[in-house]
């Protein structure tokens, strides 16, 4: 049974290009790219949240390959598919590029995918992913904490729009929307992901990202494009310069 998906779009027409956010966020983390798309894009656009975040439905336990699979039932088969992804995004659009049930994937970008997992990074997602949903006292304060998580403390205020998809309110308590198992994904195996995958992949990744390097994703032996003066999320901090991938 496919998982329920919340998800925004635009456009029409061929290719059909897939943004997925990253790990915490939604997908109103493509907000500012609607001008962008409107403009440039040829044709329809589609940003799901992914299972356990934002309005989607969770998973009982959480795979790069499940969640793929959610991702491919919002996709028509015959379509021709670009991806685009950001760090568990671009390790899903990978998945989803060996998938055989999504065999129109033309193209995929991974931007910012941490390729280099360490023992006590696992434990620590691990440890998150056990832990009870925390409510807070008010938006503000969870606001706050879904900014931390999705990584986009210090790119967007708590009032943006961006914001709201990624909480939930009841009587008067505010918690995230996300649901705190999807910490549990674990490491991709990229050279497992890369050697499956029936499309081209570009890696990319921001010039000040702390959380790859490019030697890290050079060693993956497929092209890696870095983009100057950006950081992990590149995509947010820059849109302009990161459509500019598509072009490729």
């Amino acid at each position: 049974m496919r998982t329920p998906l919340r998800v925004q779009g635009d456009g029409d027409g061929e290719p059909l290009l897939v943004l997925l956010h990253g790990l915490g966020a939604t997908g109103d983390v493509w907000n500012a790219w609607r001008p962008l798309l409107a403009s440039r894009w040829p044709g329809r656009w589609i940003a799901p949240d992914l299972p356990g975040h934002g309005g989607s439905a969770p998973q009982a336990t959480y795979t790069f390959a499940g969640l793929a699979a959610a991702v491919a039932g919002v996709i028509e088969p015959e379509s021709p598919v670009v991806v685009l992804g950001h760090s568990l995004g671009g390790v899903v659009g990978l998945a989803l590029a060996g998938d055989e049930v999504t065999s129109a994937v033309r193209a995929v970008i991974g931007l910012g995918i941490k390729t280099h997992w360490t023992a006590a990074e696992l434990d620590k997602a691990g440890a998150m992913a056990r832990r009870p949903v925390a409510w807070y006292g008010s938006r503000d304060e969870a606001a706050a904490r879904y900014l931390r998580v999705s990584g986009l403390a210090g790119l967007v205020t708590a009032k943006d729009p961006a914001v709201g998809p990624g909480l939930r309110e009841r009587d008067g308590q505010w918690r995230l929307a996300m649901d705190p198992g999807a910490f549990a994904v674990g490491a991709p195996d990229m050279t497992r992901l890369l050697e499956r995958s029936r499309a081209p992949v570009t890696l990319a990744r921001g010039e000040h990202d702390t959380m790859n390097s490019g030697a890290q994703s050079g060693e993956l032996g497929v092209p890696v494009v870095t983009l100057p003066g950006l950081g992990h999320n590149a995509h947010v901090e820059g849109p302009e310069l990161v459509f500019g991938l598509l072009s490729r």
